[in-house]
């Protein structure tokens, strides 16, 4: 198994993402902050930066854990979306990522999701032609609010664009009150690799394993069908930079907060995932 990392849960400095990598064994980094900015914001130039330090250190880019797709449907503004897009790809490219991790819209406060779905795949298509020719796949995680939040839809999104890969995040599914392994059995023909984080039934986060996210089971699975790439995601600590990932309003649900530091926190999610292994 490959096994990548958010390493900036570990902290926001690419230093210690590097080093945070190197002691718990990883091949490196799904990427999303680095310096205190987020991937999909940093300068050409800064990537070069990011890719040397990584090309030093023996670690690689395995994805880029963008927030392409994080906008509201209603009032989100899609054409610079559009625009960050083709950065983030440049990026992606300079950094020499395989995949682009990406979501598909937050739906409106009080809208049904199935009435938002033409809206939703047209955006969609127009965000996947962005990227035809540039050599990274793009893969959709699920994610609480966003119109694949649940298995039928993300199925839906996957059915509608054949060249859609999947991110598989158990603990997402058990936030949206989705049962883990029914979905895993619907969608792990589209299952490009696997995001490791588990949780309570009440939404809060556990190390891999201890919560009801199925995440052995679905890793097994995964192996079974030729999976071979993970990425550790702690969220077992707040961290600097969590609350630019959330819908603005929405609580953060993380650990309970009994570990000293980051470093700690993300070692916790390392070997929870490797006792699984």
């Amino acid at each position: 198994m490959k096994i990548y990392a958010f390493a900036d849960e570990a902290s926001p400095a690419l230093d210690g993402q590097i080093a945070a990598m190197r002691r718990n064994g990883l091949s490196g980094l799904e990427i999303r902050g680095v310096d205190g900015e987020n991937v999909s914001s940093i300068s050409l130039e800064k990537a070069k930066e990011v890719r040397r330090k990584l090309d030093e250190a023996g670690l690689c880019v395995w994805s880029v854990g963008s927030p392409i797709g994080k906008i509201d449907l209603e009032t989100g503004d899609f054409g610079a979306h559009l625009d960050q897009l083709r950065h983030t790809l440049e990026v992606a490219r300079v950094l020499g990522a395989h995949c682009l991790r990406m979501f598909s819209f937050y739906i409106p406060a009080g809208r049904d999701p199935a009435s938002c779905r033409g809206q939703v795949m047209e955006q969609m298509g127009e965000m996947l032609r962005v990227g035809e020719g540039s050599g990274i796949l793009f893969c959709h995680e699920n994610e609480k609010g966003i119109y694949g939040d649940n298995a039928q839809r993300c199925e839906d999104l996957h059915r509608q664009f054949p060249t859609l890969r999947g991110v598989f995040d158990p603990a997402n599914f058990v936030q949206c009150g989705q049962e883990t392994w029914s979905a895993w059995e619907r969608l792990h023909p589209y299952v490009e690799y696997l995001h490791i984080k588990d949780a309570l039934a009440d939404g809060n986060v556990v190390p891999a394993g201890q919560g009801i996210g199925h995440v052995k089971m679905i890793l097994d699975a995964y192996r079974a069908q030729g999976g071979e790439r993970v990425t550790v995601e702690p969220h077992l600590r707040v961290f600097d930079g969590l609350q630019g990932l959330e819908r603005a309003g929405e609580e953060s649900r993380v650990g309970s907060g009994c570990y000293r530091s980051s470093d700690e926190a993300f070692d916790a999610a390392c070997n929870a995932l490797k006792e699984l292994l």
